[in-house]
């Protein structure tokens, strides 16, 4: 039953937002690999794209591997593109938002703003998989 709500939740998101934010952020990462210091940021915003495009059913969880570079990384990505694809989710979250069918959609489109502010560090995994890491582990 879960796999065909986040399907049938996947299909209108395409319609709706996915395919003009996967653009943009195919845009995003184009841009970022003309300058080889840039290529990581590039690659976040590959992923991002990735996870933007089809999101129910998966999650964003940190990696626990952060440190001063992503740090960094994540200023600069925010400073250069992050804030602007922000503003993306925004405008179509209220775009989303006028019907009542939308209105989950724009939540979640509204819950990818900070993986958008901030990629590194992060990982796209599926719900089960984010779910069993919050679990504590039977011994």
């Amino acid at each position: 039953m879960r796999t065909l709500l986040s399907v049938a939740l996947n299909i209108i998101w395409l319609v709706t937002a996915g395919w003009s934010l996967f653009l943009a952020y195919v845009v995003a990462g184009i841009l970022a690999c003309l300058l080889v210091v840039t290529i990581p940021m590039g690659v976040a915003s590959f992923r991002i794209a990735g996870f933007v495009i089809w999101p129910f059913g998966r999650e964003v969880v940190d990696t626990g591997r952060a440190g001063v570079a992503s740090g960094i990384g994540n200023v600069l990505w925010f400073l250069v593109a992050g804030w602007w694809l922000a503003l993306g989710h925004v405008v179509t979250a209220i775009a989303q938002a006028v019907t009542i069918i939308g209105i989950p959609l724009a939540w979640a489109n509204l819950k990818l703003i900070p993986v958008t502010c901030f990629p590194f560090g992060k990982q796209v995994v599926d719900s089960d998989s984010a779910r069993a890491r919050m679990l504590p582990s039977a011994r």
